[in-house]
């Protein structure tokens, strides 16, 4: 367990060094991802209506709802790794 949360930070700081911007959705993806692999399930109130980045990345987390953390660990280095960092 302690090789994968090494390769999670790893591959945290590796998503800060991509080459290229990924696209907003990948982007949502990976917020999402970090976010369960690291916190858990979603908490706190949504945002409001008009914080459209805030509500975008809120419902995005929303859906990994009930995945493992390890799961959301792995998904993220191997999305990372296939962006090419």
């Amino acid at each position: 367990m302690a090789d994968l949360k090494a390769k999670f930070e790893k591959a945290s700081e590796d998503a800060k060094q991509l080459k290229q911007r990924p696209d907003n959705d990948t982007l949502l993806k990976l917020y999402a991802l970090y976010k369960q692999g690291s916190e858990g399930d979603v908490s706190g109130p949504k945002p409001g209506f008009f914080d459209f980045v805030g509500t975008a990345k809120y419902e995005a987390w929303a859906k990994l709802k009930g995945v493992k953390a390890d799961d959301a660990q792995q998904k993220y280095i191997d999305l990372v790794k296939k962006l090419g960092a």
